[in-house]
Parts: C-alpha cells; structure tokens; sequence
C-alpha cells in the first residue's frame, strides 16, 4: 500500500453487556435484551434482561461459593476486595465516563464519584479481620466457663441495588455484604447498569472465586419477587425497592425466615459508613468451654 494511500476505516468493536454468574459471563438464558439511555436520552448499549431461570442460577452459584468463601481466613477475604480497589483504579476512566454518562455529571464529579467508589472498597477491605473483635465478646457466666460470642455470615444474600447511585451505592451494598464472609445476588439499577457490568469484569480479574458475587441486568420488578421468596437466600437487602414494593417483598421473606435490610431513603452514600450495612447479615455463634480443659 502506498505511503499516502488512505486509510480503511476501522469498523469499532462494540462491548456486549452479559451477566455475571457463578465466575463467567453468560447471556440471559432468555435471549432477551433491553436498550440502556443516557441522562440525555441517547442510546449507550443493550444490557441483557435476566429471567427467572437467570435468578436461580445466580443463587445456585452463590450457594456453591459459599462455603468456600466464608471459610477463608478473615485476612485473606480483605485482601481479596483490596485487589478489587486496585483493579477499579486502572479502570477509573472507564467507570467516570459510565457515571458521566447514567448521570448526566460533569467528569470532575464523576472522577470524585469513582474515587468515593475505589475508597468504599478499600475502607470495607480492612474490615474482615476486625469484626470479629468489634462484635464479638467474652460473656461473664456463673461457671467455670469460658462463653465466648462470634459473628458469623448469614449465607446467600439477594441485593437489589440502588437506581440513583449505579457505581458508589452499588459498591456501598455489595462490598459489606462480602467483607463478612457472605455471598451475593445482585440486581443492578435498572436505569444505568453499566457500571455494574464493568465491575463484574472488575471482580473477575481480582482473584474473588467466582459466584461470591453474581449480578444480574433487568428489571427488578421482575426479578425481586422470585429472589425475595427462594428457599436458598438468606438475606434480602431491600436499598434499591420502593417503599410499597419493599413491604411487599418483606412478606414474601419471611415465608421462609430471612434476614432483610429496609429500604432507608435518602441514603447519603457519600457518608462515612460505619458498621450499619455489614451487622445486618451477621449471625452470633456463643461457645461454650470449661476452664482448665
């Protein structure tokens, strides 16, 4: 080809929103897709539209991660989602312009967006070998006993994530839930799931096994009802669910005795956090052990 001959135009090669499920990235078993729009209506992308059978598959993962995950050492989990800052801060560009993109914010917001984001991480990383000592305690018994308490994690917990808040909040849910040993089922905000998807690919090269965490794209009020009354979910965290649908699902929970996290309202996520988003899916073990044996 001559020096001065034009070059071909390249023809771009577009992202495929999928699921993360069980550590991959599949398609909806359902082959359904649905379009994602900017703040300014313009369209972005198709994210794939989970179904029922998405859901149970999720769950199943989550469940076959379980065990696995709540038996690695406390240190080895915070170094885990430690990893996970780490990968989100080489990807920062890409999360600034989703956020700028769902929110229609300029890209110094956006870019403080992402590093609250990348922060919440890192503060929930040094979390996993501190709780213990921060809930647990050694109960004064009339005996000659030691009585010592203990959290542990509840199990599988299903995430309905907040629709305003598609990166930040997102993580503020998810990154306690797994910083104590739990797994999770996510819905992604409906309006800008983007972000959620490119932290999927986040935690996939992060070393966290895979279904610890499994987010599903879709339509909440499609999904929540199936999650909210499984049989193999633990947990319900209902931050992303309107009041009269929260109510709703609640019912439908405690069929089969879940833990459940009510929707607060007006979440500042920008806030200092504390403990309150990680006690909610806690159990206390209490041992028992005679002195001197």
């Amino acid at each position: 080809m001559p020096a001065d001959a034009p070059a071909a135009e390249r023809i771009p090669v577009r992202k495929t929103y999928k699921l993360y499920v069980g550590g991959a990235f599949p398609r909806s078993e359902s082959g359904r897709c649905y379009p994602v729009t900017g703040s300014g209506g313009a369209h972005l992308a198709n994210a794939a539209l989970a179904s029922r059978k998405d859901a149970r598959d999720a769950v199943v993962a989550a469940r076959s991660a379980f065990s696995g995950w709540a038996g690695r050492t406390a240190y080895n989990r915070g170094q885990i989602l430690y990893r996970a800052a780490e990968m989100m801060e080489g990807r920062r560009a890409q999360f600034a312009a989703e956020v700028t993109d769902a929110d229609g914010v300029d890209a110094r917001r956006a870019d403080a967006l992402v590093s609250a984001a990348i922060d919440r991480w890192v503060y929930y990383a040094g979390w996993p070998d501190k709780i213990a000592q921060v809930l647990g305690a050694a109960n004064p018994v009339s005996g000659p006993y030691f009585n010592l308490s203990r959290p542990e994690p509840t199990g599988v917990v299903a995430i309905l994530a907040p629709p305003m808040a598609p990166l930040l909040g997102l993580v503020s849910v998810v990154a306690p839930v797994i910083a104590t040993g739990n797994t999770a089922v996510v819905v992604a905000s409906e309006r800008a799931p983007l972000p959620a998807v490119t932290l999927a690919e986040v935690l996939a090269t992060s070393d966290l096994p895979g279904g610890v965490v499994n987010i599903l794209t879709g339509r909440a009020g499609e999904l929540a009802p199936h999650l909210a009354s499984h049989a193999d979910v633990d947990g319900l965290d209902l931050t992303g669910a309107d009041p009269g649908t929260a109510a709703e699902l609640e019912r439908s929970a405690a069929q089969t005795l879940k833990r459940v996290l009510r929707p607060g309202g007006g979440e500042d996520w920008l806030a200092d956090p504390g403990t309150s988003r990680m006690t909610p899916f806690l159990e206390t073990k209490t041992v028992w052990h005679p002195i001197g044996a």
